[in-house]
């Protein structure tokens, strides 16, 4: 390893250490921080978990709830997001149950055909530009709403979160094979519907 990258693990290994150190102590600044830092990647999680804007809104304040109560459990080994991802998941399983009881896996060949497509990302370079992004995250949550829950979380995480299969199998529980196969699954099955909003 060369000394960048050496740097770069002590780095990233001090700046956990440093929020758990935080989180053990409830320290009220470090979790505005937080929150400020993940809110609308939390939030966007959420809503294509749940397929459901206000249940991920409800979800998302119990999240936090949460970090704060329980944030003596993070201990610092894994990128924060990877807990706090975990955490609204479990959380979202729960209210899933509470609703209805049936596991994650059969709520996620829930097909709902009430669920609205997310807001797209805010980005306003031009007039034109935020038009056509819109025209494509709403193309993008359309179709995302129409794969099975299990596979439209793997490409969440992967690919707008950019979490790495290692963390999306640490968030998920699932063994890496697992997440490997969903994301191949989840997107063949992006793919044609991509194509068919686009013709």
């Amino acid at each position: 390893m060369n000394a960048a990258a050496l740097y770069f693990v002590n780095g990233m290994e001090s700046e956990t250490s440093a929020i758990a150190r935080g989180l053990r102590r409830r320290d009220p600044d470090l979790l505005d921080r937080l929150i400020e830092q993940y809110q609308h990647r939390l939030l966007r999680y959420l809503t294509y978990l749940t397929g459901h804007r206000e249940l991920a809104e409800d979800l998302f304040q119990e999240t936090w709830i949460r970090v704060l109560e329980r944030g003596h459990q993070y201990d610092g080994k894994h990128e924060f997001s990877t807990w706090l991802f975990s955490v609204a998941r479990h959380l979202t399983i729960d209210s899933m149950r509470r609703k209805n009881p049936v596991s994650l896996d059969g709520l996620l060949d829930n097909h709902d055909d009430d669920r609205a497509p997310l807001d797209p990302p805010d980005h306003r370079p031009s007039a034109l530009e935020i038009t056509e992004q819109h025209e494509h995250a709403d193309r993008i949550s359309a179709a995302l709403v129409c794969i099975p829950t299990e596979y439209r979380e793997a490409v969440v995480l992967r690919f707008q979160e950019g979490l790495t299969l290692d963390e999306i199998a640490t968030v998920t529980g699932s063994p890496l094979g697992t997440i490997k196969s969903r994301l191949y699954r989840g997107l063949n099955l992006l793919m044609p519907l991509l194509k068919g909003a686009q013709a």
